[in-house]
């Protein structure tokens, strides 16, 4: 899921402190698992069409939260990565947009994976994977 968020809160946009609590509650909130602390680093401006801004990510057992801020232009792209079947897309957008407080957004729904196996074709790597 993919969401570009305009007319966004620029205070919220810019404030390091909460983006980082954000990667820590929302995967709980989507009932999704947290395998590592969120990373949350302020970017400087790298081009005219970049002014700069916040980037972070989450790694989530069932893929990864990231985000990227551009507070100067009330804009942040969200992905939300994950190979939950049953993912709820109208609840993600609303705790998205309340999080980020996001006036207007697009959201984009890529569904990948739709040949995933539905068990194991190779085995003998589960075996060697469970020794290790």
């Amino acid at each position: 899921m993919m969401v570009d968020g305009y007319d966004a809160d620029p205070a919220r946009l810019a404030d390091l402190g909460a983006l980082e609590e954000m990667l820590h509650e929302i995967p709980a909130q989507l009932g999704m698992h947290a395998i590592s602390e969120p990373l949350v680093v302020e970017v400087g401006p790298l081009n005219p069409r970049d002014p700069g801004g916040i980037s972070g990510v989450v790694l989530i057992a069932e893929s990864h939260i990231g985000f990227h801020t551009f507070p100067a232009r009330g804009f942040v792209t969200i992905d939300v990565y994950t190979c939950q079947p049953d993912l709820d897309c109208d609840r993600v957008t609303a705790l998205l947009k309340e999080k980020f407080l996001i006036g207007n957004m697009d959201v984009h729904l890529v569904k990948r994976g739709a040949r995933y196996p539905s068990e194991d074709i190779y085995p003998h790597q589960r075996e060697m994977s469970d020794v290790s």
